[in-house]
Formats: structure tokens, sequence, C-alpha cells
């Protein structure tokens, strides 16, 4: 049953602003993704006027304020199974209950999965937006069957996911990508109402002018090399879909070639796999993530370049941050990582092989620009400026109209 708690903030003329009801299954508490963009959502969101509620499954009802126009709701859930940082939404009755409590102008759902369809089922009149922060297929049926299958064969055996993603483009004023291959391979597959909204990074933070040849020199010390190598980086959780043994095995065959060094940023439940992969390599460091963003933008802004193995990005915030910071990138050719080498920022391989990769690392290497690639830098403040504006249209019952500039190779975006 629904508390109502803070309902008496709920009314009353809002002067156009829009109160937008966030039903978020993957959000945690206990960090992640989804948490920083939920983070800079109640932030930025009341700056633009508009109301944020972010609406999570948790062990027990409770709002936890933000601010007088930011809170996250939670409502009894049981937690996930396989990963117990998470919940997820089971008692559909309860959940519509929130909803309506809450009195959304908007209604947004963070997830492809059952809390989609159940959002989809809620019988207000609110508008809703499909916000798709996870690529199942790209990160599971294409990465395990696609070796030994074609990637249309994949598409027919999953038709019933297929046809539950059309359901929704139909249920949903906007099925919201953050990137272009996605928001294309969706809308190819009969997905309606997509559009596109990249990501935007940390205003002021990345810049080419962070970049610190000391740094750097270090940074090739501890890979045992001396300061005339060549430094790459790779910065990213530790898990299956981030293909970091392919990448630890790409860097070693292009190696054969020249000399370079990797330093990968990360943690996760594949360390002790990746270690293995390292095999000591005194070329290959694997260090812990660092938290603290401006040192951070200081590490990334001194490499050479950087690589990323993983085609399931819906966005890739590290290849974002890498063009902004001047630095470019070899990337998969399929998934969000692929729009980030656009306009000459970097250079792009066949998706999964480890010795493609090593001959994109070599030739970006042995070409890398004497200055880096004027970009235009979408900041986090512009993406939700442009999403919460077609949130806006969409009441008002226009259509989809997305960042298609974002394809443009004039005006690019890091």
């Amino acid at each position: 049953m629904s508390s109502g708690i803070g309902n008496a903030n709920l009314s009353g003329d809002r002067r156009g602003q829009l109160r937008i009801v966030d039903v978020c299954a993957f959000y945690t508490p206990h960090g992640g993704g989804v948490k920083t963009y939920v983070e800079q959502k109640m932030r930025i969101g009341p700056e633009l006027g508009h109301e944020i509620i972010i609406l999570a499954p948790g062990d027990r009802h409770e709002v936890i304020e933000r601010g007088p126009m930011a809170r996250i709701v939670t409502i009894p859930a049981p937690r996930f199974p396989l990963d117990r940082k998470y919940w997820y939404f089971k008692d559909e009755d309860a959940l519509h209950a929130e909803i309506t409590a809450l009195k959304p102008d908007f209604l947004e759902v963070s997830s492809p999965w059952r809390s989609a369809s159940m959002v989809a089922r809620w019988p207000g009149d609110a508008p809703r937006a499909l916000v798709m922060h996870a690529d199942p297929l790209s990160a599971y049926a294409y990465r395990w069957f696609e070796p030994i299958m074609s990637r249309e064969a994949i598409d027919r055996s999953f038709e019933p996911f297929w046809k539950h993603l059309r359901e929704l483009g139909h249920q949903f004023e906007r099925v919201v990508c953050a990137s272009a291959e996605l928001r294309d391979r969706l809308a190819a597959g009969g997905v309606a109402h997509t559009v596109l909204h990249p990501m935007g990074i940390e205003a002021g933070l990345f810049s080419p002018k962070r970049r610190s040849p000391a740094l750097r020199r270090r940074l090739l010390e501890m890979c045992g090399l001396p300061e005339s190598a060549k430094l790459l980086i790779g910065v990213g959780r530790l898990s299956p879909e981030k293909r970091w043994p392919m990448i630890v095995d790409a860097v070693a065959a292009a190696s054969q070639s020249m000399p370079i060094g990797l330093v990968l940023l990360g943690a996760g439940n594949q360390k002790t796999r990746i270690l293995k992969q390292v095999a000591g390599n005194p070329h290959i460091k694997l260090l812990k993530p660092e938290k603290d963003r401006a040192k951070f933008a200081t590490i990334l802004a001194s490499a050479d370049a950087l690589i990323h193995g993983c085609e399931a990005e819906t966005f890739c915030m590290a290849a974002a941050e890498a063009r902004a910071s001047g630095v470019p990138v070899i990337v998969p050719d399929r998934g969000g990582a692929a729009d980030h080498a656009r306009g000459g920022a970097g250079v792009t391989y066949s998706a999964g092989s480890a010795m493609a990769a090593a001959r994109a690392t070599l030739r970006l290497l042995r070409n890398l620009p004497k200055a880096p690639p004027e970009v235009k830098v979408v900041s986090t403040q512009g993406h939700f400026e442009a999403l919460f504006a077609d949130y806006a249209k969409a009441r008002r019952g226009q259509g989809p109209e997305g960042a298609e500039e974002y394809l443009s190779e004039k005006a690019e975006v890091a």
C-alpha cells in the first residue's frame, strides 16, 4: 500500500515544470553507473525547474529527501538472488499504487525487463519513456553465440525478446538510446519511438590541458618501459562483457612490433581471470580505480590512447571522457564506444577479435595526431536539458526529436 509520503508537495500549479518519476529497477545505493546517473539527474533536474523522484525497489518503504525537488522513494521488494546488492519489483499492484500516489507528469523506466511491462500497464495517463541503460542482446546473446551463429540467426532465436521490445515501443512515447548503433538497431528491428540522446560528461573536468608528461613517464616506468614507449589506458569494470582478457592479448600482440605499456584501471569479479591472462607480463599493470576525479582526468589525459573491448556499451563514458581529454580511442565497431571514434578521434576494429584490436592499435599508435582533434563536448547538463525538453514535447503529444547532429562528422560529440 502506498504511504503517500511527501504528497503535500505533489499538488498545485508548477508553471509548466515536469514531475518526472523514474521507476529505476537498476538503482542500488552501493554504487555503479546507474547510481551516478541518478545522482546527476536529481541535481540537475531541479536546477532546470523539474521535480525528480526516483522510485526504486528496496528492503522497506522509505523516502530519502535530496532537496525540495528531488527524492528517492523505495518500496518493499525481494533481493535479486544473483547479486544481493540489487532488488527487483515483484508486486505490480504496489508499484502502480505508488506511481499513482506520486502523480507523475512524465514517467520513466530504466530497465527493459519486467518492470518496463509493469510501467506500461499502469492505468494512468502520463506519457512515459523507456531509457535503455542496458543492451541485453549485445551483453549476452551476441557475445555468447556470435562465434558460432550469425547475428540474424541469433535475433531469430531471441524473437520473443524482440517482440517484447516492439510491444514496449508502441506503449511508450520514447525509447531513449544513448548511442547511434543501439538506436539504429532497435529501429531496424521494428521498435517504435526510438530516439537518440547521448549522455554527457562532467563539465570542466576533462581536457587535453591536464596532460602530464611527468605522470606519463611514471606510468611507463611502472610498466618497465622508457618514455619513448607508447602508453595505453583501459578503464572499466572487470566483468566478462568488458572483454579485458581479449584486450590483454591484443596489447601483447601489438607489443611485438613496438614497445607498449597498458595500465588498466578497474575492479570486479574477473580480476583473477585477467591477471591469469596477463601471465606476469611486466608491461601490463592492473590498478584499482582512481576515485579522485581530478587525478583520474589527469591520468586519462596523459595516455597516448584509450583501448576498450566491450561492444555492449549503451554509451561508453570512458571513451567519451577520453575524447574530451584529447586522447584517441581504440574501440569495437559495435556498441556505444564506436560513436566516440568518429571524426578522426580514434579507430575501430572488428568487435570480439584480439588480432583486429592489435592491428588497430598499431595503426593508431604509428599515426598519432600531433595535436588532439577538436571535439564538441556534451556536458551532463546539456544531456538533461535536451532530454527533458524532449519529454516536454512528448507531454504535448509531439513526436521524438533526438540529437541527430551526434551522427555528423562536422559536429562531433565527446
